[in-house]
Parts: structure tokens; C-alpha cells; sequence
């Protein structure tokens, strides 16, 4: 299980993230939505500890984290947890698959070959695998992040908008992917805008705003939500699609 209880942030004066309780299980799907500037991206680096809450726990299996810090030097929960961010963050002058291996290069241990080839096929790589990240479509290049980031072993993955700049063909391809990496028993949390993809790919779904959770539940958040606001805001978003 992985779980945020109590998790603050702020810069400043400005109040980011305010006392978020969060929390999933391997085989599990859970989405983030919300408003823009609600706090989601940071929310998500709070969890990862690439930042660090100024309050609260946050516990990773075995692992326990109390904030604040007295030592920042922690031992982090890498590579059972990782992250695969809008950007991709892919090196241009490597190939797709120069790409998928780094991490492992870096930790310098040599990939499995049988795994490579079994997310090449999951992924449905092979024709454009050695190209250049150029040479790719965005939908390409979401999928070799993906891949990279399970080379690792990950328990829990948490996702930022893996589906943006997308098709409709393209996401209907990585709601496949993803729901059987959930049957694999990942644990996942992303953050989208698409809520029709939230709608087939969730488990569980946090409505976030100003930094706080406003109703988190199952499918009905988004089918028959309790509170006011999550109504309004779906509304809204009905509207304009």
C-alpha cells in the first residue's frame, strides 16, 4: 500500500497542498482530476519525494516517512516507486531503446532481455524501437516512457498526463496498456484531463481543488458526485467537450 496522510506544501506564503490523505494498492488504478493550478503535478512530486511535504507521513510499504525531514539524505523507495512525467524527459541523440535501457545502465545493471522483448511486444515497439525520439509520434514516444519506467520493476507507477497531446486512438491504446498493468498488479496513479479516460481506466477517483481533496470515491465521483462542485465542474467540462 501507498499512502499520504496529512500532506502539506507551500512556497512562500502560497498554500500548494493542504492536509491531502491519498492513498493506493497494487492492482489498482487511481486518477487524479481537477481543476488547473489545483495542486495535481505537485501532489504527485510530494508522493514520489522529489519534493518534500512539509507535514504529514507518507509510507511506502515497509517504508515510513515523516515530515518535516531532519535529514533530507533518505533512503527513497527507487525503483519500487517510479514516474513517468508529461515531458517524457527522453534524450534526443539516443534511441528509443538506448532510452528505455539508461536507468538500468545507470544503476549499472544489464537488462533483461526476455522483459525488453516482452514490453516491446506489450507495446507494440518493434517497428519504430530504434528510431530516434524525433523520428516518433507522441503516442510512440508515450509508450517508451512507459516501457522504461516498468525496465525497472516498478510496484507503483504514478503517471502526469500520459495522455495529453494524444488521439482518441492513441488513448484508447494506453487505457489498454495500462488496465493490464494493473492486472499485472502495478499500482497506479495518474493525473488527466480526459475524463471519459478517467471514467474507463479508474478505480478510484480524487477530485482535487486549492490543494485539497474535495470527494474522492469510486466511478460514481464522476457519475453521481456528492458534492456540489465536483457536479459543477463536470458540468462544465460536459459543456464544453
Amino acid at each position: 500500500m501507498l499512502k499520504g496522510e496529512k500532506l502539506s506544501k507551500s512556497y512562500g506564503t502560497r498554500k500548494i497542498i493542504n492536509n491531502v490523505d491519498i492513498e493506493f494498492a497494487p492492482g489498482e488504478i487511481s486518477v487524479i482530476i481537477g481543476p488547473s493550478g489545483s495542486g495535481k503535478t505537485t501532489l504527485l512530486k510530494l508522493i514520489a519525494l522529489l519534493e518534500f511535504s512539509d507535514s504529514g507521513t507518507l509510507t511506502v510499504d515497509e517504508m515510513q516517512y515523516r515530515f518535516p525531514l531532519n535529514d533530507k539524505k533518505i533512503l527513497k523507495p527507487y525503483p519500487k516507486l517510479t514516474v513517468v512525467f508529461q515531458q517524457l524527459f527522453l534524450w534526443p541523440h539516443l534511441t528509443l531503446l538506448e532510452n528505455i535501457t539508461l536507468p538500468l545502465k545507470a544503476r549499472k545493471m544489464e537488462p533483461n532481455k526476455e522483459k525488453m522483448e516482452e514490453l516491446i511486444s506489450l507495446f507494440q515497439m518493434g517497428e519504430f524501437i530504434n528510431r530516434f525520439p524525433n523520428e516518433a509520434s507522441m503516442g510512440q514516444r508515450q509508450r517508451v516512457a512507459l516501457a522504461r519506467a516498468l525496465m525497472l520493476d516498478p510496484k507503483y507507477i504514478l503517471l502526469d498526463e500520459v495522455t495529453s497531446s494524444l488521439d482518441i486512438e492513441q488513448v484508447a491504446v494506453i487505457l489498454t496498456h495500462l488496465k493490464e498493468l494493473a492486472k499485472r498488479g502495478i499500482g497506479i496513479l495518474l493525473i488527466t484531463h480526459l475524463l471519459n479516460f478517467a471514467q474507463e481506466a479508474a478505480d478510484r477517483v480524487i477530485f482535487l481543488e486549492d490543494g485539497e481533496v474535495i470527494e474522492s470515491g469510486g466511478k460514481d465521483v464522476l457519475t453521481t458526485p456528492k458534492s456540489e462542485r465536483v457536479r459543477s465542474f463536470l458540468s462544465l467540462i460536459e459543456s464544453a467537450s
